[in-house]
């Protein structure tokens, strides 16, 4: 359930590393600073203006004469902030002594109640800014407006400003840094991607941590040997396929010269067919070269395959689902739908070729009505000179190559094959190809 909502990136979950110790942090900070600080500095606050109060309400007891409460008045307002107001033969109706529920307020109310021990009422709206506390005396209520300030303490706010900027900052800064680590991480995969695509990315370097580099080193040597084997395989087939070709050609001259006679002819069939197997060869080796991608328009790619298999006298059906641009080899991967289209025209009456875009990846699928591959042997039918005597027919001429090189090609460049049953009665090829 957890894995549910977690970020799936390396960055999300570096970042939710980074934040979620800062936000406990400040959590108990503001924990600490409220029991230690805030609470306990309230509290003070507020008694002291609860003594100031009570020294008050005695000096005007002791100098009840005008001249004396005059001086209270000054004294209060000079030296403690306080503005002072009787109302003489007037009595506190019965309200409640708390208007609100707030902290302060319930801080001076408990504060006033131990200290004054009088009946009063708090009015923290009354007059802007400040508090009004009303106190019933013996001759009348006094009117007592103190400014908030004496009750609350201005370095919460500079606390609190200074511990979310100082975090937001750090934030930040642990984002960028966490950016930069990640990015030679991104580019080692996207250059691991284009590879397995048959595209390359010649500008990739090894870069980032020291672990970083060591993985795109180990990358970039891996991608030197397998460019080197795939070189070296498809020197050495073409090599071969050259040097027998040398063979056939005097083995033909030579049975052109003999008299017509079945072992003549049997022998003739014989090398037709060696040399069938040769060109197969050949075509094998050169979808493994050297030839660079380029960005295609697989709809006019596959609009001159069906060209061709029509002009062959093939029932072929081409539908294109919008503009299709994606980077192949072009030759490479023409000569592998080529391969597709007329394995399905030689076995079929009718063709249907459809192409589209699936979301991240291109899909051509190619239907027949023809014989058919049995589903216990269409993973065998990949298989180099693997031929199904069973389901097709053996006087065409296949070697059994026409499958292995269309998913040698498309796998090349990244994607894959697909046989299943058309819906037509026959065979469905499905080559899907990443962008």
């Amino acid at each position: 359930m957890i894995k549910r909502f977690l970020p799936r990136s390396l960055l999300g979950r570096s970042v939710l590393i980074i934040v979620t110790p800062l936000i406990l942090l400040q959590v108990v900070s503001a924990a600490v600073f409220w029991e230690s600080h805030w609470d306990k500095v309230s509290v003070r606050l507020a008694r002291n203006l609860a003594g100031d109060i009570s020294a008050l309400i005695l000096l005007l007891r002791e100098q009840d004469a005008p001249p004396g409460r005059n001086s209270t008045v000054g004294l209060a307002a000079q030296t403690m902030g306080l503005n002072i107001n009787m109302r003489r033969g007037e009595i506190l109706a019965n309200a409640p002594a708390k208007v609100s529920s707030g902290f302060i307020e319930s801080v001076l109310f408990e504060a006033l109640d131990e200290v004054v021990k009088k009946p009063f009422v708090i009015d923290m709206e009354a007059v802007d800014r400040h508090v009004l506390v009303s106190i019933q005396l013996q001759d009348g209520i006094l009117d007592i407006v103190a400014s908030r300030k004496r009750l609350f303490s201005s370095t919460t706010y500079v606390f609190v400003m200074w511990m979310v900027g100082t975090s937001l900052i750090l934030f930040a800064v642990a984002i960028i840094f966490m950016r930069n680590q990640v990015r030679p991480i991104r580019r080692l995969a996207t250059a691991a991607d284009s590879f397995g695509k048959g595209r390359d990315a010649p500008n990739f370097k090894p870069e980032g941590a020291a672990e970083v580099r060591r993985a795109a080193s180990a990358f970039l040597a891996m991608r030197d040997r397998i460019q080197r084997n795939i070189a070296q395989r498809t020197d050495m087939l073409s090599g071969v396929s050259h040097d027998l070709r040398t063979p056939l050609t005097r083995m033909k001259l030579q049975l052109a010269m003999l008299k017509d006679s079945q072992a003549a002819a049997d022998l003739k069939e014989d090398v037709a067919e060696m040399e069938h197997m040769l060109e197969g060869y050949l075509a094998f080796a050169r979808g493994e070269g050297d030839e660079t991608p380029e960005l295609t328009d697989i709809g006019g790619m596959l609009d001159e395959v069906v060209g061709q298999s029509r002009r062959r006298g093939a029932a072929v059906d081409l539908h294109t689902e919008g503009d299709i641009q994606v980077a192949v080899r072009p030759n490479a991967f023409k000569r592998c739908v080529t391969n597709l289209v007329e394995n399905a025209g030689r076995y079929g009456e009718h063709v249907s070729v459809r192409a589209g875009q699936r979301g991240e990846t291109i899909e051509i699928t190619i239907d027949d009505d023809g014989p058919g591959i049995p589903e216990d042997q269409r993973s065998d039918a990949f298989k180099p000179f693997f031929r199904l005597d069973n389901s097709r027919n053996t006087g065409t001429g296949g070697v059994g190559l026409g499958l292995s090189i269309a998913r040698d090609v498309i796998r090349g460049h990244g994607g894959d094959i697909d046989l299943d049953q058309s819906p037509s009665g026959g065979l469905r090829a499905r080559v899907i190809l990443p962008i």
